[in-house]
């Protein structure tokens, strides 16, 4: 699977992309990389920003929350209808998940796409089609900011970062793209570098917990004298296993046409989890055991269930 297409910063971008021609500014968001085709066989084969995966559910826990979005979807029927060969299509996007930005996940999309490419082409797709692509598929690209911008009129010293549309605070930036293909990003160094991390776990935790919003977040952060930051899995999962929490994923099965059961009402939890904490919270330097965390929370939602 082709890898995801290089966005050199603003003072790298080759000096086509501002000399003439007009531009499309998108939000730069914060996640990780995920790319994906649709296989012949139906089966949608997934990537991260270094490798490729035999099946969605090899990918990192942190990624399962966009996995499942795009398997439950992505509309495969109207991406045959469109092309000959389906595989020949990859979509890259970003799997919205906590690297260093708090965003608004009730309203924040799992995956938001950012560019299509075509084997048979050979190219990526003008950036005026891909949000009507991502639209017509059943998912959702990242909306661009401005179009058809004269590069003119472009003067990245002078350009302010507009506000998120995924949270209440400032972008981390803008990627630049025209339609031949050039692309340059411009960071907000209020908010940090918009390059998304990869999906390595290896790393010691560097940043402190998400503030949690749930009723429990008080319970599941303690800050010491040190200013260190100590998690219990039995406070994380109070949180992510929270009343309030738990009915709101079990009305998103209901709506979904699906049974409430204690798999999958603990499947979308965990999920929820890994997606709104740093991964390395659970990795091997990190402060939570990711196996008690599970346990703790499969009894919360299986005692959410039999209530």
């Amino acid at each position: 699977m082709k890898q995801p297409p290089e966005i050199p910063t603003i003072e790298s971008a080759p000096p086509e992309l501002l000399a003439s021609g007009h531009l499309w500014i998108l939000e730069a968001v914060v996640g990780s990389p995920l790319r994906f085709r649709l296989q012949n066989s139906g089966i949608i084969e997934f990537g991260d920003g270094e490798r490729v995966y035999a099946s969605g559910d090899e990918l990192p826990p942190q990624y399962q929350h966009a996995v499942r979005h795009i398997c439950s979807r992505l509309d495969r029927e109207a991406l045959r209808a469109a092309v000959d060969d389906p595989s020949a299509i990859i979509f890259f996007g970003t799997a919205m998940q906590y690297q260093g930005v708090e965003y608004d996940w009730e309203r924040t999309p799992s995956f938001l796409g950012q560019e299509v490419w075509s084997a048979t082409n050979e190219r990526f797709r003008p950036p005026d089609a891909v949000d009507g692509i991502y639209e017509r598929l059943g998912l959702q690209a990242v909306t661009p900011l401005e179009q058809e911008l004269p590069a003119r009129d472009f003067d990245p010293d002078r350009y302010e970062i507009p506000q998120s549309t995924w949270y209440d605070g400032p972008a981390a930036g803008v990627v630049i793209r025209d339609k031949q293909g050039h692309r340059a990003r411009l960071s907000n160094p209020d908010v940090g570098d918009v390059e998304s991390t990869s999906s390595s776990e290896t790393a010691p935790l560097e940043t402190p917990l998400p503030e949690a919003t749930e009723t429990a977040a008080t319970e599941s952060t303690k800050t010491t004298e040190t200013g260190t930051t100590e998690s219990t899995a039995a406070a994380l999962a109070a949180t992510y296993g929270s009343d309030t929490r738990l009915r709101r994923l079990a009305e998103e099965l209901r709506q979904q046409g699906r049974t409430v059961t204690d798999e999958q009402l603990f499947q979308r939890a965990v999920a929820s989890g890994y997606r709104e904490l740093n991964p390395r919270v659970f990795g091997p330097t990190g402060p939570v055991d990711r196996r008690a965390f599970r346990s703790e929370l499969a009894a919360l939602t299986g005692q959410f269930v039999q209530e």
